[in-house]
């Protein structure tokens, strides 16, 4: 049965796979691993077993699927899914074609080497960049025929037991180091008044030209429009033949900001109603996130219209608390830190860009420091996997909140429940350690199930009650299938506080007013 994104009970966008809801628990592999199927039998596959993942995010390259134009080459793609069947995994494909982290780095050797057919984004001087242009549609062609060709072999091979259940349509889209393309094609395209779906679609005037209607923004908005115009025709040639979700991810905009420092056009939140006209054959856009601001991406990305998927996100002890935050907070369909396979080996054998590219690039040192990520995270796939009846009941609803620390300043949080509201005081933050993050379930008017991690609980009456509030029962415990069983009883001294230290922990309270 192919999986779907669909709404659920609560009318949340949920993906299912064999009929049921699904959430995947996954890490994407570095972008050579998949190269090689002994590679992954060798290295890669032995590293994942112990992280209590269902899923694998994985790219298919286009220069090994088409080497000559029209010959195909599925060996590597059905390799794959054998091996994931065999270690019991789901894969998330990620269709490397005309763009990958705004270069044309992984299209066909015979493509790259005809630029007369297949033109270049130019720069503002005139200059052919690494970055085969959007408005060659001859390129955009190949690369629909390329991926309808992918997603019929998929559809013939793996339709009945949906091994792959998503798949990502190229691969941070965008132009960098250039405010957009300047090619003789764009300039004459930029040159025009807005295109009249666009128009209709935004409620702009459709005599105006982009620089009227967009003013200082018109650049982005206009790469955004043609990029996504391209991935459109490219994901709706692949679902004509075979109807998985496909999803755009996105390189962040972040600091320091201007045009070109990051992939103009992608779908980064201010172009994303501009995306969403252009391509309404995209499930979801994706973020890429390694920025120390990461709660505050997911509170951007995640929407009714856009379910939270995470292809890409830091590998470090904070990412159990963002797992956490996008399951049980932001109803996510998945989370998948990059490099996955590393958590596997020697933490001082980390793939780091150097130093020079994180300051550029805006990206955190600390998301390459690993020490206990690889339980950590186990940890927390194992406790969401068990966790997913309730989260299944609950969520939607005012009886299951969730949070985490976003950021240096975020001292802690306050929750409101029916009868009693919830002071949450966050630790500091400590290297190597989660950020304050945890979940809480309201059972009923007096029982509540806590989980959480770097963090203190101070249950208080309502504000205009004259009473005070105690714990009648405290229990330290598991979930399993969704039942909680107790582990220890608490009382005395170890009932004062409701605390959570550096590992997941569980507690179930029984609570009353005196």
């Amino acid at each position: 049965m192919t999986a779907k994104i669909k709404c659920d009970s609560h009318g949340i966008k949920t993906l299912y796979v064999d009929g049921k809801p699904f959430f995947a628990y996954a890490g994407e592999v570095h972008n050579s691993a998949a190269s090689s199927l002994d590679y992954m039998k060798k290295e890669i596959w032995p590293k994942l077993q112990e992280l209590n993942m269902n899923s694998v995010v994985v790219p298919v390259y286009w220069e090994s699927l088409e080497p000559q134009p029209d010959q195909f080459n599925f060996s590597l793609v059905d390799g794959l899914i054998d091996q994931a069947r065999q270690n019991n995994m789901r894969l998330i494909l990620l269709w490397f074609g005309l763009w990958k982290n705004a270069e044309s780095m992984y299209v066909p050797a015979w493509m790259k080497q005809d630029t007369k057919n297949y033109y270049r984004v130019n720069d503002v001087n005139g200059k052919p960049t690494k970055t085969i242009s959007p408005f060659c549609q001859a390129a955009v062609n190949r690369d629909a025929h390329a991926f309808a060709e992918l997603m019929s072999h998929l559809k013939t091979y793996d339709e009945e037991k949906s091994t792959v259940i998503m798949m990502q349509v190229e691969n941070e889209i965008g132009v960098m180091g250039s405010a957009r393309d300047f090619c003789a094609t764009a300039n004459e395209a930029f040159a025009q008044t807005l295109p009249r779906e666009l128009a209709d679609g935004l409620n702009l005037n459709p005599q105006q030209t982009w620089s009227e209607a967009f003013g200082y923004d018109a650049d982005e908005q206009f790469m955004a429009w043609y990029f996504a115009k391209a991935v459109e025709k490219i994901t709706e040639a692949g679902q004509k033949e075979y109807s998985l979700p496909c999803y755009a991810n996105s390189w962040l905009k972040q600091y320091p900001w201007y045009p070109g420092s990051y992939p103009m056009g992608g779908p980064v939140p201010d172009v994303q109603a501009t995306w969403k006209i252009a391509a309404p054959s995209l499930a979801a856009f994706a973020p890429d996130i390694y920025v120390p601001y990461c709660a505050d991406v997911m509170d951007d990305y995640a929407s009714d219209d856009n379910p939270l998927f995470i292809p890409e996100i830091r590998k470090d002890a904070v990412a159990v608390s963002y797992c956490l935050y996008a399951f049980a907070a932001k109803n996510a369909i998945g989370f998948s830190p990059f490099g996955i396979e590393e958590l596997g080996g020697d933490p001082n054998s980390v793939d780091r860009p150097p130093m020079e590219v994180m300051i550029a690039l805006n990206i955190d040192p600390s998301a390459f420091d690993i020490a206990g990520s690889k339980e950590r995270l186990a940890a927390t796939y194992h406790l969401m996997h068990e966790l997913e009846p309730l989260l299944l009941k609950y969520r939607g609803t005012n009886h299951w909140q969730s949070f985490v620390r976003h950021g240096e300043n975020d001292y802690g949080t306050f929750l409101r429940f029916k009868n009693y509201d919830l002071q949450i005081a966050y630790n500091p933050r400590e290297s190597g350690k989660p950020l304050g993050a945890g979940i809480i379930i309201e059972l009923d008017d007096n029982q509540f199930l806590a989980i959480g991690t770097m963090c203190k609980l101070t249950f208080m009456p309502k504000q205009d009650e004259n009473t005070q509030v105690d714990i009648l029962e405290l229990d330290e415990g598991i979930i399993e299938n969704g039942q909680w069983k107790t582990t220890r009883v608490l009382n005395g001294d170890e009932k004062m506080s409701i605390s959570f230290g550096d590992n997941l922990g569980s507690y179930r309270l029984n609570l009353y007013k005196f």
